[in-house]
């Protein structure tokens, strides 16, 4: 194991991998990487299903199987990832034992187009959960304000959940509000609160990506110099109302029944301006039980140049709060940053998972023809 994964995990953050894989699971890669990389979880999304969809052989048998038997796109899509998925919780199965089921988590994200109807989400949510059958799965949810609902009727099954696409503070803390409600209305409903575990994905680099287009567009060396730090700002800020959250006396009565907290999951971890260093998003992040979720490129990057030094978040709040000032006041609008951010994501998994229907589609269609063909042959031999 890198001496600087080690590390990080010493300093209380779980490293996660943000990728899936037929191919990476058949091969053995993911259990490679959870002996020799420290990787204790899994989260997946839209767009990493279509990417891996799109590459080898590996779907090729499930697909055709999927087509003789005629089932439509929408079916289709689901027992692919849903495999996919119960396959990577069993992989990751002895970390979830080894913790206590606090990592070993593997997550899959509802259909992205339900994002702001929440009853069709929390009965997808349902749905997801009974497919995989796993008890360490965490079905995402993004965090609309539709999704805020669901993610909290979805708790009170019992479920444990990834709440996904958090960008602005004031969201956040209303995801915690979800969260708490959650466990109080399923503690009502008898189910044990230390099993349902949950993460808020906290989004980080795409943060930055906004705001330092909007300050080159300002192109004063007052903006200028405020380039690439929002993005930590941000989720330094984020760390903080955490820790006030769960200092609260309604957290505290769900603590005595059994509850744990809600992690902080520092997402979109990948650096996007090259100019950057690629652990500029792991190694500034740095605080106890948090979940940093990494591209296997910035995973990489950290084993060998990471530079690790102990927590970088709780003693840089009075900087993030002065830096955020700042930004406001050479004319960036942080809640319209923010609303932007949360417009564009969901759009954007709509669109992979739109791409993802398609490609499957295109697959089930070869596949039959093939099929048709190959009796054809039959018939006339």
């Amino acid at each position: 194991m890198s001496d600087n994964l080690k590390k990080l995990s010493d300093e209380g953050v779980s490293i996660w991998l943000d990728d899936i894989s037929r191919e990476r699971l058949r091969t053995g890669n993911l259990e490679q990487l959870v002996k020799e990389k420290n990787v204790v979880g899994v989260t997946s999304n839209p767009t990493i299903f279509e990417k891996a969809l799109g590459k080898g052989d590996a779907y090729d048998d499930q697909v055709r199987d999927l087509a003789v038997r005629g089932v439509d796109v929408e079916e289709a899509v689901r027992a692919i990832t849903t495999y996919d998925i119960r396959w990577g919780c069993d992989v990751l199965r002895p970390v979830y034992d080894r913790t206590g089921g606090l990592d070993g988590r593997v997550s899959i994200e509802v259909d992205p187009r339900l994002a702001r109807d929440r009853e069709r989400t929390t009965a997808e949510a349902k749905a997801l959960w009974w497919m995989v059958d796993r008890p360490n799965l965490f079905i995402k949810i993004p965090a609309t304000e539709d999704g805020l609902p669901a993610i909290t009727e979805t708790l009170a099954e019992g479920i444990s959940v990834n709440v996904t696409l958090i960008f602005s503070l004031e969201r956040y803390g209303k995801v915690i509000d979800a969260y708490f409600a959650g466990l109080e209305r399923a503690r009502e409903n008898g189910h044990d609160v230390s099993k349902i575990e949950s993460v808020a994905s906290f989004f980080v680099s795409r943060v930055d990506t906004e705001i330092d287009k909007r300050l080159d567009k300002i192109g004063s060396d007052e903006a200028k110099a405020l380039r690439s730090k929002a993005g930590v700002a941000n989720a330094r800020l984020a760390y903080k109302l955490y820790e006030e959250k769960f200092a609260s006396d309604r957290w505290k009565a769900l603590k005595d029944a059994g509850a744990r907290p809600q992690r902080p999951l520092w997402a979109s971890t990948g650096v996007k301006d090259p100019e950057l260093p690629a652990t500029l998003y792991v190694d500034e992040l740095v605080a106890p039980g948090t979940v940093n979720t990494m591209p296997e490129a910035t995973l990489e990057a950290e084993a060998e140049k990471g530079e690790v030094r102990g927590d970088t978040v709780t003693g840089n709040y009075d900087d993030a709060r002065a830096h955020m000032a700042a930004l406001k006041d050479v004319g960036v609008d942080y809640d319209d940053v923010v609303k932007v951010l949360e417009e564009e994501g969901v759009e954007k998994f709509e669109t992979s998972w739109t791409s993802l229907l398609g490609t499957v589609a295109d697959e089930l269609k070869a596949k039959a023809k093939d099929k048709s063909k190959a009796e054809s042959k039959a018939t006339s031999a």
